[in-house]
């Protein structure tokens, strides 16, 4: 297929994204623009400059810049605009389901309260459902690079709101914080209800993803990339029907892969495992679902059957209720074979 025509193509794909760091679809523009409005200094003089600064060898080098974004982030109002920029932007790409991670520690640290958060968040995701057609689930993450003590003081703030959170996550830097850091913070979650996710197996070696298996329980499994480096694991993964959430461009920019050719989801789709494409933080990472799709599509020469099989894969990961589920798959199939 020509590039303009599957870029044509995967446009019409009905998409379902569950990897997604609200905090990391902050585009420079909008973050100025929120920057002036609070009369914050930002650490760049321009937009360009502030872009520029996007180049990245690593995790923890993104994480420095993404932290410094957050700073602008202080009312109600703010996290509502961020929130409705991204909501928008995917709308034109045609995902059509969304299930977003937010991190109230990146601002909670800075006195920012939980409710001022969450209201900002919630209210445009609420707009969405109504006037675009998108169903959402929100998911609140622990940052592992603090203590579980930490975690724990979210978990309480979060009890208030618990009937807007559906589940909670573990991201941030990664090597050197194991899963195995946060087990009773997720066992405490697990008893309020939350569904339990945890990125592993990004940067951090199979046995992270072991354990966010046995110790936390968790139901799906962010990134996952290292999968492949132990059998056992994957046919645990294939058992058990364990979802990967794969964000390839994000991937890409952290050095993850060195080029997309490497990237390990056609190998994942060939062994059957559920493995899914998401944006990560695409105003970091050069690109949203659509670009996603795309970069992979074209790196690994991904077959009609196989990018199905993807759009397919995420609605059948997704938190979504089983008949809502099956009609989102069956306007997948009827798109790919009308």
């Amino acid at each position: 297929m020509e590039a303009s025509e599957l870029k044509t193509f995967i446009q019409g794909i009905p998409k379902a994204e569950l990897h997604l760091h609200i905090e990391g679809s902050f585009e420079p523009e909008l973050m100025f623009q929120i920057a002036n409005r609070n009369q914050i200094a930002m650490d760049y003089d321009s937009v360009e400059a502030l872009k520029k600064a996007y180049n990245f060898n690593n995790l923890q080098e993104f994480l420095d810049i993404y932290y410094t974004g957050a700073q602008v982030l202080i009312h109600e109002r703010d996290f509502y605009d961020l929130t409705w920029a991204y909501l928008t932007k995917v709308h034109d790409q045609n995902v059509v389901h969304v299930e977003v991670f937010f991190d109230p520690q990146t601002h909670t640290e800075r006195g920012i309260g939980f409710d001022v958060v969450i209201k900002g968040i919630y209210s445009a995701l609420e707009r969405a459902k109504k006037e675009l057609n998108i169903s959402y689930k929100l998911i609140m993450s622990f940052l592992r690079h603090l203590s579980e003590e930490e975690a724990f003081k979210t978990l309480e703030s979060s009890l208030p709101f618990k009937h807007w959170i559906d589940g909670v996550g573990l991201d941030s830097s990664e090597v050197g914080n194991p899963p195995s850091k946060f087990v009773n913070v997720f066992k405490a979650a697990a008893g309020h209800g939350y569904k339990l996710v945890a990125h592993a197996g990004e940067e951090g070696p199979a046995d992270y993803i072991w354990e966010a298996l046995d110790l936390l329980n968790v139901v799906r499994i962010d990134h996952g990339n290292r999968c492949l480096d132990d059998d056992n694991l994957v046919k645990r993964l294939l058992d058990k029907n364990i979802p990967l959430t794969l964000c390839p461009l994000s991937n890409l920019e952290l050095k993850v892969i060195q080029r997309m050719e490497d990237h390990p989801v056609s190998k994942m789709l060939e062994k059957g495992l559920l493995a899914t494409i998401h944006s990560d933080d695409p105003a970091y990472f050069g690109g949203y679902m659509n670009e996603n799709y795309y970069a992979t599509a074209k790196g690994l020469d991904l077959s009609k059957d196989q990018l199905m099989q993807l759009a397919i894969n995420a609605f059948e990961a997704s938190w979504l209720d089983p008949e809502t589920k099956a009609l989102r798959i069956s306007e997948v199939k009827n798109y790919f074979n009308p």
